[in-house]
């Protein structure tokens, strides 16, 4: 069996443990692997086949690792508008209580509303900002 093929068989398993695992860096692992069988059709020892497959894969995963880095984190679950759809929805308040919560309609149910930690609740519309358990956390528009 030729080298390249070799090579492209651990590219294509690379790939199917990708889908598999469900991370990135066997995937660019694989691409190591596919250079690597290109460098063996276009006629390179095995040593530099190796050489490529090390250089491209480990290259293409400390790049990702760097631009990963640099990202932002993201916010927590309960405030983060990917995991909860209710985050940056507005809520009508028409009344506090003495113990700094409201009950508000949302969504065809009542919820209880709580003012973000530093805010002086005020009535009017409010800014969901996050949700903890079954309140409502709001800033006021």
């Amino acid at each position: 069996m030729a080298n390249s093929t070799v090579w492209w068989l651990i590219a294509g398993a690379a790939v199917v443990l990708e889908l598999l695992s469900g991370t990135v860096y066997l995937l660019l692992l694989a691409a190591g692997f596919a250079a690597a069988a290109i460098s063996a059709h276009l006629g390179f020892g095995t040593v530099t086949q190796l050489i490529v497959a090390a250089v491209i894969g480990v290259g293409a995963v400390l790049v990702w690792y760097t631009i990963q880095r640099r990202r932002p984190p993201a916010p927590p679950t309960e405030a983060n508008r990917d995991v909860n759809l209710d985050i940056g929805e507005s809520v009508q308040v028409d009344a506090w209580n003495a113990d700094g919560t409201a009950t508000v309609r949302y969504r065809g149910a009542q919820w209880t509303v709580v003012q973000r930690a530093g805010r002086t609740p005020s009535t009017g519309e409010h800014r969901v900002v996050e949700v903890v358990g079954s309140r409502l956390v709001v800033d006021k528009v």
